[in-house]
């Protein structure tokens, strides 16, 4: 475990690699890396990316990565890809397409599949990002699986969270209703070259300078940008725009709110995971699975009152025994 740590602290990238796989399969070695090179995680920004699918993330994360490398910076990339409903795995099509950046020392990708999790995230997606800031990557580009505005996970995840939205998506009525768009800290229309551009844009302004999308007291009017990823241009423009995000943070404790924000949204998904897994073990050791599904089914049993029982089987699991006399 220690050669492993040291390997990651180095940036040597097959020892990414290997504690990545080991954190995505749940294994107590990668766990326990992970562990150890928690505390000299915190210096590098994520960025989360959310959108529908087909708006070009993927194209917008790989030009972003490409300007970081110009800057001399280093670039690790978390791309999550949804998960086959018959077998299980994952196209990691992220991968072929940030194919052209597998040469590049200064950028490490790592597609992962999502497993079912819901807010568009995996499992092991922070802690996969935490193995790259360890690692010394200066920006960790965090791509969601494409789930709309449902997406919610990234922004507990990453200090800036960019909605990318494109012509003919529906998105200018989604800008007018509640959801994701005013959790987002930079909005990008991209392939504004299309018909419909726009107006999507002018939509997202429109909500942003009513106010509807943020608190009035936040002190960060999102800025709307306008890209075409697939030749680079305004990728410049939202590379400042998510400097500006940065320095804003910096200035006044923001950075330390949204760092606690996150550390917060994880111990509560923490926690959650460990309870879920309890409830789990325990109910197929005993049988009572079985039994409570069969109650569900048959409807003799409503699914609130079976879950409320499996957790408290779980509590009672996780409380140390009372002490003697």
């Amino acid at each position: 475990m220690d050669d492993l740590v040291q390997r990651v602290l180095a940036g040597d990238r097959s020892a990414l690699a290997r504690v990545m796989t080991l954190l995505e399969r749940d294994d107590p070695a990668g766990i326990a890396v992970w562990q150890a090179l928690y505390p000299r995680t915190g210096r590098a920004q994520r960025i989360g990316l959310t959108g529908p699918p087909g708006v070009g993330k993927s194209t917008l994360v790989t030009q972003l990565a490409r300007h970081y490398r110009q800057q001399d910076q280093m670039a690790g990339i978390v791309a999550v890809d949804p998960t086959s409903p018959l077998t299980g795995g994952a196209l990691l099509g992220d991968r072929v397409r940030m194919g052209q950046l597998a040469t590049d020392p200064g950028v490490f990708v790592r597609s992962m599949a999502s497993r079912g999790q819901p807010g568009g995230l995996a499992a092991q997606t922070a802690a996969v990002a935490d193995v790259l800031d360890a690692a010394g990557m200066d920006r960790v580009l965090i791509e969601t699986v494409g789930v709309g505005q449902e997406a919610l996970a990234v922004v507990g995840a990453a200090h800036t969270t960019v909605l990318v939205g494109a012509p003919g998506q529906g998105d200018e009525v989604q800008a007018l209703k509640a959801g994701l768009l005013e959790l987002a800290d930079v909005l990008v229309v991209n392939q504004s070259d299309r018909d419909g551009a726009p107006a999507l844009a002018a939509a997202w302004r429109w909500v942003i300078e009513d106010g509807a999308s943020h608190s009035p007291d936040t002190g960060w009017q999102p800025p709307v940008i306008e890209t075409v990823a697939t030749t680079g241009e305004g990728v410049p423009a939202l590379a400042a725009a998510l400097d500006r995000h940065r320095a804003w943070l910096a200035d006044g404790g923001g950075w330390e709110r949204r760092t606690e924000r996150i550390a917060g949204e994880r111990v509560l998904r923490a926690l959650a995971h460990r309870l879920l897994e309890t409830a789990r073990r325990r109910a197929a050791a005993s049988g009572t699975w079985d039994r409570l599904i069969a109650d569900v089914a048959a409807r003799r049993l409503d699914p609130a009152t079976a879950a409320a029982r499996l957790a408290a089987a779980a509590a009672d699991e996780e409380r140390p025994p009372a002490p003697a006399g």
